[in-house]
């Protein structure tokens, strides 16, 4: 973080350790591609280098807070319109929505939850929240445009890498959500995933007694899918199940494609008896591929989530999970900033929710 009383680097100090213009470095921020390569890359290298954020209009009174918090979560990328058969009548589009099953931002479910809580605790606080998402060639500008406007900056893990982290803690507090980088420097709220998952897979295999098993992963760069994975390799062990023995896939988080693939392990050779998913949007996908081929759950299929969004309450049957407090890590993560802010000082800190197994009709207690 950065050193207190130390004059925070200027825009004019970066065009001159960059040798360009005041224009030049405006045009960086704000539309790096519109810049020469070679150019672009000595100003973002001297951005880097004197811990320069951008200056929002809050932060126009020297040395007085903002009054915003910062939300930043990954972006999505634009999805084409699959749906099919268009026609238009008077001006009004009409779409023969019936095959349409497809849901790209189904992910959002949990995300709305962790929202929703940090704008609890920011209104709770007298705080304003701003909320972005940015991937891909715009997220550097997003991150430095937002870290100008706010006091602090809650980050989810997997969505900016450490070195652009660090560049913005110099200036202002950035709390990680959902993942633990102390030895970097980082805050951290999280909640229990290795515990959650364990103690589920070691209901599906001590106490249902299965052993014909397929594990439903995350994305690989998913912390949270990480710490579940070692969750569901220390139930095996637990039971002296053969990890060889565990087909493991990894999806996306996301209904569509958990719905291709659980297609795949269900019109394979060898049909597991229980599909085990890192998370609720994945279960759901697989429930989606057995009711299509008439497998019933959990008769011959069992089927269990993680996360608790609500739409697993409402699915058929209802979706076993590892209910984990979205809200509160929304609300956690604002009060991290605020400690953060009021102690600057002091080693990383860490907060670890806990998590509940909910055991409804998709993996009852007993078979």
């Amino acid at each position: 973080m950065a050193q207190q009383g130390a004059a925070p680097p200027t825009v004019y100090d970066v065009a001159s350790a960059a040798g360009v213009s005041i224009a030049t470095v405006s045009r960086v921020l704000r539309t790096p591609d519109a810049v020469r390569e070679g150019t672009r890359d000595r100003v973002q290298a001297a951005i880097r280098s004197l811990g320069y954020v951008p200056s929002g209009n809050a932060r126009a009174l020297a040395g007085k807070r903002t009054g915003v918090v910062g939300l930043l979560l990954p972006g999505f990328d634009v999805v084409p319109d699959e749906r099919p058969d268009l026609v238009t009548d008077g001006g009004v589009r009409v779409v023969d929505d019936r095959r349409h099953v497809t849901q790209p931002f189904s992910s959002n479910l949990y995300f709305d939850e962790v929202l929703r809580g940090a704008e609890v605790e920011a209104w709770q606080r007298g705080l304003a929240l701003m909320v972005a998402a940015g991937r891909g060639p715009s997220r550097d500008v997003v991150v430095n445009d937002v870290a100008g406007r706010v006091d602090g900056l809650a980050v989810l893990a997997q969505t900016v890498p450490d070195e652009l982290l660090e560049h913005v803690a110099r200036r202002i507090p950035v709390v990680i959500l959902a993942g633990d980088r102390r030895s970097h420097g980082f805050d951290s709220v999280r909640v229990d995933n290795a515990g959650g998952m364990r103690t589920l897979a070691s209901h599906v295999i001590g106490r249902l007694g299965i052993r014909s098993l397929a594990y439903l992963a995350g994305p690989i760069d998913s912390p949270d899918d990480r710490e579940r994975a070692s969750g569901f390799r220390e139930a095996l062990a637990d039971h002296r199940v053969d990890p060889a023995s565990v087909r493991t896939v990894h999806g996306d988080f996301g209904r569509a494609r958990a719905r291709e693939l659980a297609a795949e392990l269900l019109d394979g050779v060898t049909v597991p008896r229980a599909i085990v998913c890192s998370n609720d949007q994945s279960a759901l996908g697989v429930l989606d591929a057995a009711a299509a081929r008439g497998v019933r759950v959990p008769e011959d299929l069992v089927v269990t989530g993680f996360d608790g969004i609500d739409a697993g309450r409402f699915s058929t049957p209802r979706l076993t999970t590892v209910h984990q407090p979205m809200g509160e890590l929304g609300r956690a993560a604002v009060r991290a900033i605020v400690d953060r802010l009021e102690r600057r000082e002091g080693p990383p800190r860490a907060v670890r929710l806990p998590v509940e197994v909910l055991l409804r009709e998709s993996c009852p207690p007993s078979l």
